[in-house]
């Protein structure tokens, strides 16, 4: 039985910090390209809205919180995140979060 690697797909992400009610959907050109807007609640202290954008975007693209890993950006409000055994139409999923409006 042989077993393939787990798909690993990178994603880009614009933070919006201390917003009123937490919302996944929007593109913004940053610096790692085209980036889905995620605004939460949580403010831009101690990484909690770093947190909450996983949360956010984990319940966005239907996938287990555990699975969506930063990768860059810890302290800006543009970050890479990578999500961990990506199901095949998790690229289908955020080109729709990113076509809609903000």
């Amino acid at each position: 039985m042989t077993t393939s690697p787990p798909s690993r797909v990178v994603i880009a992400v614009r933070v919006k910090p201390g917003t009123s009610r937490t919302r996944v959907g929007g593109c913004h050109e940053g610096p790692y390209g085209p980036a889905v807007v995620v605004a939460v609640n949580a403010p831009a202290v101690d990484g909690r809205a770093t947190d909450a954008a996983s949360r956010a975007l984990a319940e966005a693209l239907g996938v287990r919180p555990s699975t969506v890993v930063l990768r860059a950006g810890a302290a800006s409000r543009d970050k890479l995140f990578a999500i961990v055994d990506a199901p095949p139409d998790v690229a289908e999923r955020l080109r729709r979060l990113r076509d809609e409006t903000a």
